[in-house]
């Protein structure tokens, strides 16, 4: 009476286990270990060249005399830079590649660059700050 339960539900597994396709182990992973790398890589090689190019904005002579008169640490916003999200890096450097770019073709002025750079920087310590 006892053992009536248990020798059905054994026979219901091994029922269900000769029916299911010997396949199945081998369709569970929808993406490759070698795949799931390689997007890793590229995510941390994007987030370096992102990193590398807000930092490099950050870097100039110009830049740092801005952020002191605004009284910011150089060295504080760099840091701060390096702790943002994926996401808000990549909005960053995108940012800060135009903006070298409209300075570098005579679109913005010093005076704009470093009003723009005094900005970047706040919304960065802001970013870290709401954290």
């Amino acid at each position: 009476m006892y053992w009536q339960p248990v020798r059905t539900l054994m026979a219901s597994v091994l029922i269900l286990l000769f029916f299911l396709p010997s396949n199945l182990a081998a369709q569970a992973h929808v993406v490759s270990p070698a795949d799931l790398q390689k997007e890793t890589m590229a995510a941390t090689q994007a987030r370096q060249r992102n990193l590398q190019a807000v930092t490099q904005f950050f870097s100039s002579q110009k830049a740092e005399k801005a952020l002191r008169s605004a009284r910011m640490d150089p060295a504080q916003v760099k840091t701060a830079v390096s702790t943002l999200s994926d996401q808000e890096l990549a909005q960053l450097a995108s940012r800060s590649t135009k903006t070298q770019a409209d300075f570098a073709a005579g679109r913005i002025e010093d005076h704009d660059l470093l009003v723009i750079l005094v900005a970047m920087a706040a919304l960065v310590l802001i970013i870290i700050a709401v954290r």
